[in-house]
């Protein structure tokens, strides 16, 4: 069997260093390594669409940002499919065809879908008093299939995502297990790949919160500017109880050493902070107090600048051709339709409803023909 991945962002805003250390940067690693038969990056616009459907132009504007993202974190569309989901018609009948596979209280326990009513603001109830709470929309409530019909028509093997996604890749299993079992062995079904460094499996927000999210206004940009970073950086929050330098300090939940653990390499001691030979003797010396949130907040913007600037420079020459970029897409989405037209195939096949099949009118018509006799 072939070794296929599928994976994407939704195009809402531009993408942070989060979406870097839990997808964007492994997505590279695996696209030079040779591992995979074939690599699918999809521009999400529809999901985005699901709860965006009051400003589609926000959605536009941010398709093009996100593949200039891409491409400027060295995703290389000679090796790596970038496609715009929207594109892809195929992929709504897919999803008409498994929402009969899946309950309403199977897609009301999905702990991803209710995580994304609280955070998007959206009600419940149909009579919520809140005037400024919306329903939540049916495309929304139903993106777990949408995300199956994604996966499957790709038939994709391995699936990278950050932990909060497990459990709509887990409903894409079961999805396939349900289509297979009922229709014939047809889907594929896939393996989750999580990050391998913890810190990156949720990089929290410059506030300390829980995770980098555009809409609490906590992110870092793959395109900041580096004064932009540094300002972000600076005003991290660290340890709170650490009031002064000789103060002995805590690691854990301290948002500049979480972003130290995902991005700092060997290499950034002997250019930045030549004192230290590791992150592991700055955070001794941090524990035991003498160190202050100042000079580790220098180190890891540094740290972050340095990583930042050849992506920042390759999207300055992306965006003087913009032409290039809409290129890229449309022949990445020409290419995924082909591929998912022929899953779609072996659906109809498989469930039977591939009526002008040559073959299949011809059993049809004779079946009726012997009716008639």
């Amino acid at each position: 069997m072939s070794k296929i991945i599928l994976t994407g962002d939704r195009p809402t805003g531009r993408l942070h260093i989060g979406h870097y250390v839990g997808s964007l940067r492994r997505r590279v690693e695996l696209q030079e390594s040779g591992e995979f038969d074939k690599i699918f990056v999809m521009i999400a616009d529809a999901q985005a669409l699901t709860d965006n459907a009051d400003n589609p132009e926000k959605v536009r504007q941010n398709i093009v940002e996100v593949a200039l993202d891409y491409l400027s974190c060295g995703l290389d569309p000679e090796k790596t499919t970038l496609f715009i989901q929207s594109q892809i018609s195929e992929l709504t009948e897919l999803t008409f065809f498994y929402m009969n596979l899946v309950t309403v209280q199977r897609l009301q326990r999905n702990p991803t879908v209710k995580q994304e009513i609280v955070l998007r603001g959206f009600s419940e109830n149909e009579g919520d008093e809140n005037a400024n709470k919306r329903g939540i929309p049916t495309g929304f409530f139903t993106y777990p299939i949408s995300q199956a019909a994604d996966i499957t028509a790709f038939r994709a093997t391995t699936v990278p995502v950050g932990e909060d996604q497990e459990p709509m890749i887990e409903q894409t299993r079961e999805i396939v297990r349900k289509f297979n079992s009922t229709y014939g062995e047809t889907l594929v079904e896939p393996e989750i790949m999580l990050p391998d460094n913890a810190a990156c499996l949720r990089l929290p927000g410059t506030d300390g919160k829980a995770k980098m999210s555009k809409s609490l206004g906590n992110c870092i940009y793959l395109s900041d500017p580096s004064e932009v970073v540094r300002k972000k950086v600076m005003g991290m929050y660290t340890d709170p109880t650490h009031l002064r330098v000789e103060d002995p300090g805590h690691v854990e939940g301290n948002t500049v050493f979480t972003y130290l653990d995902a991005f700092c390499k060997p290499e950034h001691f002997a250019m930045f902070w030549p004192e230290y030979n590791s992150l592991d003797e700055v955070k001794a010396h941090y524990q035991r107090g003498g160190l202050g949130d100042v000079k580790i907040k220098k180190f890891l913007f540094n740290v972050l600048d340095s990583t930042l600037e050849p992506i920042r420079q390759r999207r300055a020459e992306l965006e003087k051709n913009i032409s290039y970029v809409f290129d890229v897409l449309k022949k990445g989405s020409d290419e995924a339709r082909e591929v998912a037209a022929q899953t779609l195939i072996d659906v109809k096949k498989a469930m039977r409803i591939n009526y002008f099949d040559a073959d299949v009118l011809a059993d049809l018509i004779q079946q009726f023909n012997n009716k008639a006799e």
